[in-house]
């Protein structure tokens, strides 16, 4: 299961742009997870973050 820690996030968005089938952002503008369905992209969005807010 992918979450994202909210009190991490900035908003970025480098999630939504690595793996946009699983994140958007959300009205605070910050990423949320819109969907757990496995993908290839996880880890990428996981790598990318700058915060490391992803976990899975």
């Amino acid at each position: 299961m992918v979450k994202v820690d909210k009190e991490r996030c900035i908003g970025c968005g480098a999630c939504v742009a690595a793996c946009v089938e699983l994140f958007e952002m959300g009205d605070d503008g910050k990423a949320k997870v819109k969907s757990n369905e496995d993908s290839k992209c996880i880890k990428e969005a996981i790598e990318v973050c700058p915060v490391d807010a992803i976990s899975q």
